[in-house]
């Protein structure tokens, strides 16, 4: 006599047939549902969790990605992301490791969030205490990505101030603090000239009236140029021509390739150039994902930007860089990274010109370093090694297995103003530790006696970097 055939099964039964054979047969359809369900759910979360832990390791080493003609690996897209977390440890009574010649010390510690500075002529410091504003939690991608931003010490609310350190004793250690401005939106860039404060919130560019000496400003600010707020990367720096006659302000994308489409792109992923005098702007230069430091070259007199290339493309790529700026260039973003590589996750329609005029960075500072400080050597060298070129603190990205950036190195340039094809030199080392954070390195200046400040966002320092005596 003929078997009858076996009961059909769901998928999700298939795959649970040693959980479901557990269940007890009179147990009501109704329930057996839920359980399905949850071991569903339950396997879900266990793949997931095997895969974010291992991740997409490197192949090749940090050296091999970096560089004036790195290697640009095959693009490894990632249904879940690399995540390599480092939660922020502090730094107790220790201190980064600076290299041999170099000494570093405490300049001000106990701030709130500190990121950019801005040393003024009579040789105080401004740093912005900020933070991105509060981002709602409407969907799951959106709450991965505020657990993520609080386990790395990036979720905290923004100070939203300005504040003014003074050394008046000048031993090198900021006694003197106050609250320059506050009630502001997510300040970053700071420019002074003559008489006037101009200030880069996340949403607009502003003015004070100011002067340096001055420790708290009354007036209100006044709007000088609407800016795309917020979004993905919402830093928006600020550094002004040798001229004075024009700003120049970074402004990042709102997503990592245009995910929510490139009308929520508009103006985003460049840097606008803003005349003081007419108070005219335009856009300078484009495809830039995440420009963040702004610096010109005082060798050649180009602008010169870092910026934080894509993510969810494997560890080993593509690379963060740093590159100059000429007016009217652009590289890629989203279609295109690193002159000839097609980024094939994209949807919306490329621009036919794109292909023939998109830009070879300068210099690779290796894939996901996330590199945002940009200062170039001054008229004191702090060593004969560093006498030109370009110092860049890498704050360390979350999307590379091993871990790189955390630390502030210092790119060689040769006499023409061009970066030499060697590695970055290391200049502040130290800033992991067993798996964690001490703090992450942000952004730099120059203070009025030529040591190298390097803001420590996480650690709430400011470090000063000089040379050994």
């Amino acid at each position: 006599m003929a078997r009858a055939p076996p009961p059909a099964h769901t998928i999700a039964e298939t795959l649970l047939l040693p959980y479901l054979g557990v269940m007890p047969k009179s147990m009501p359809t109704w329930l057996r549902n839920v359980l399905v369900v949850f071991g569903m759910v339950l396997i879900i979360l266990i793949i997931f969790a095997v895969v974010l832990i291992r991740g997409n390791p490197a192949e090749m080493t940090l050296a091999e990605v970096s560089g004036t003609d790195p290697v640009i690996a095959d693009a490894q897209m990632e249904t879940f992301p690399t995540v390599n977390l480092r939660e922020p440890s502090g730094w107790g009574d220790g201190a980064p490791v600076a290299a041999t010649g170099l000494t570093v010390s405490r300049f001000a510690e106990g701030l709130d969030h500190p990121r950019n500075m801005l040393t003024l002529p009579n040789g105080d410091v401004l740093v912005a205490e900020t933070n991105a504003q509060p981002r709602p939690a409407e969907t799951i991608k959106d709450r991965i990505r505020n657990y993520f931003m609080a386990k790395v010490g990036a979720g905290v609310p923004s100070a939203d101030r300005i504040s003014v350190l003074r050394d008046a004793d000048g031993d090198g250690v900021a006694e003197k603090r106050s609250v320059l401005a506050d009630g502001l939106t997510s300040p970053f860039g700071m420019v002074y000239r003559e008489g006037t404060l101009y200030v880069a919130n996340t949403d607009a560019l502003v003015s004070f009236p100011f002067e340096p000496g001055q420790t708290k400003i009354e007036a209100a600010p006044t709007k000088l140029m609407e800016l795309p707020g917020n979004g993905q990367h919402w830093t928006r720096n600020l550094t002004i021509s040798p001229d004075g006659e024009h700003l120049y302000i970074s402004v990042g994308s709102a997503t990592n390739i245009g995910d929510d489409g490139m009308e929520k792109e508009a103006n985003r992923a460049a840097i606008h150039e803003f005349d003081i005098a007419t108070g005219e702007h335009r856009i300078f230069g484009a495809g830039l994902r995440n420009p963040t430091g702004l610096a010109f070259n005082p060798d050649s007199g180009e602008l010169w930007t870092t910026v934080n290339e894509r993510d969810m493309l494997g560890s080993d790529g593509p690379p963060d860089y740093l590159t100059n700026v000429p007016i009217g260039v652009n590289y890629g973003w989203p279609w295109i990274y690193w002159r000839f590589e097609y980024d094939p996750r994209v949807e919306a329609p490329m621009p036919i010109y794109l292909q023939e005029y998109t830009r070879w960075p300068e210099y690779s500072l290796g894939a996901h370093t996330a590199p945002l400080g940009l200062v170039f050597a001054g008229e004191k060298p702090l060593a004969n090694r560093f006498a030109s070129g370009a110092f860049v603190a890498r704050h360390g990205s979350w999307n590379r297995k091993p871990a790189a950036g955390y630390d502030v190195v210092f790119v060689r340039f040769d006499s023409r103003g061009n970066p030499l094809d060697d590695l970055p030199q290391p200049v502040l080392t130290g800033f992991t530790a067993d798996g964690d954070a001490r703090g992450r390195p942000t952004m730099l200046a120059w203070d009025q006696t030529g040591a190298l400040l390097v803001s420590d966002d996480t650690a709430g320092i400011i470090w000063r970097v000089t040379s050994a005596k």
